[in-house]
């Protein structure tokens, strides 16, 4: 009961400064909350709710469980879950955090995965995507299209290194759902695909609705998160509290041999990814090996921000939390360790080899594919976004209409 009550008070007083950090801040509060809005609103709803759409229309038709089926034989091996796992790495890659969490609790929703396994497997398929890696921090922060590289194997290789480490996790529970079948089957994937879409039942029609509803309530959710912790983070700084965890901080890396200017910034950036890779990058007395190896633990952790839409994610489900930190812990260390390995061979003898070519076949003021992406985004972002709510709208208001129409009666 003592315990209870001690969280209740912790919570009631954490709300109550956040309340008085508002009414006292109320411009610089508005401006971060501004900011957070444009980014979900420019990048992360488009990017994202494509993906999401049509994660939800490959689990209804089954395609899902035909990958997971061939994918077996690799994925149970190396990190001990369901072929399913393989569909998830892929797409939580390509559109990044919070999709790996997203389709993670949607499996084990279906009952393709048991509680163990989800667990092992959130914890190494939320990671960024190669759009806000090489278009928003190598180019927009950095200005420097070669660090992308870098950045990217660091991120990809250590999330597959703690799917390893994973494997190990919860070895003594009851994990399958089902008997582990190491042979290759196509036939027996295509009758799992015709079997889940025959079990399912929707119409494409309901599934396609389903499918947009759901992916814009999750986002929705994102956005509210992404707002409240830009405003969070902004108010630790004027109060005070973020220069005071700073100070703590360069103690550790002094020991390290890192610049105590760097302590701001990792520490904004262990709340909210993009502004501790920007305040990273704009560090002053501080050299590029170190602003790579900050951003790449800052990246790996995800940030609190994200975090918190992975437990709220979760909490639909039995999938505990505890595990995906540590993971994110164990992450950084390997993106950070990788950096430091890997910064002369992809980055400075990189450099070297492209500067030397740079004259004839590539100039250096070559635009990047993915920070083109990245400038489209920010251009046409809100239009997709404005559409796409609109759309939602729509097929709510004609379920409502269905729903109240005389003729069903």
């Amino acid at each position: 009961m003592m315990k209870s009550q001690i969280k209740s008070i912790v919570l009631a007083c954490m709300a109550l400064f956040i309340a008085s950090a508002l009414i006292r801040y109320p411009d610089q509060s508005f401006e971060a909350s501004i900011r957070g809005l444009n980014m979900w609103w420019e990048i992360v709803f488009p990017s994202l709710l494509p993906f999401f759409i049509t994660a939800e229309l490959l689990i209804g038709f089954g395609v899902v469980r035909f990958i997971g089926l061939l994918c077996e034989p690799i994925m149970r091996p190396i990190f001990k879950v369901p072929g399913v796992g393989s569909f998830v790495w892929a797409m939580g890659m390509a559109s990044g955090y919070p999709s790996g969490a997203k389709l993670t609790a949607r499996l084990r929703q279906e009952r393709q995965l048991s509680q163990i396994e989800a667990e092992r497997l959130v914890s190494f398929t939320n990671a960024s995507n190669p759009l806000f890696i090489f278009g928003a921090i190598s180019v927009g922060f950095f200005h420097n299209p070669t660090l992308g590289v870098l950045l990217a194997v660091s991120h990809y290789v250590g999330n597959a290194l703690v799917g390893i480490c994973m494997r190990f996790y919860g070895k003594s529970a009851t994990e399958t759902l089902e008997r582990y079948r190491p042979t290759f089957s196509i036939r027996r994937a295509l009758q799992s695909l015709h079997e889940t879409r025959i079990n399912d039942g929707r119409p494409f029609g309901k599934l396609f609705g389903d499918a947009v509803l759901t992916s814009i309530q999750t986002l929705l959710m994102i956005g509210g998160f992404i707002i409240i912790f830009s405003v969070f983070n902004k108010l630790l700084f004027l109060v005070g509290i973020t220069p005071i965890l700073a100070s703590f901080l360069s103690i550790f890396f002094n020991m390290l041999s890192f610049p105590s200017e760097l302590s701001i910034p990792f520490i904004s950036g262990l709340f909210e990814i993009t502004l501790g890779s920007q305040l990273t990058s704009q560090a002053e007395r501080t050299t590029l090996l170190q602003q790579v190896i900050c951003v790449s633990f800052i990246l790996a952790f995800n940030g609190f921000s994200v975090q918190a839409q992975v437990a709220s994610i979760l909490s639909e489900t039995d999938i505990r939390f505890a595990p995906y930190f540590f993971a994110r812990l164990l992450h950084g260390v390997f993106a950070a360790i990788l950096a430091f390995l890997l910064f002369k061979p992809l980055y400075v003898d990189r450099q070297a080899f492209e500067h030397h070519e740079a004259p004839v076949f590539l100039p250096k003021d070559t635009p990047s594919f993915w920070y083109d992406c990245f400038l489209w985004l920010t251009h046409y972002g809100p239009l997709i976004t404005f559409l796409s709510l609109g759309l939602g709208v729509l097929i709510l208001f004609r379920r409502i209409l269905m729903k109240t129409s005389p003729f069903d009666q």
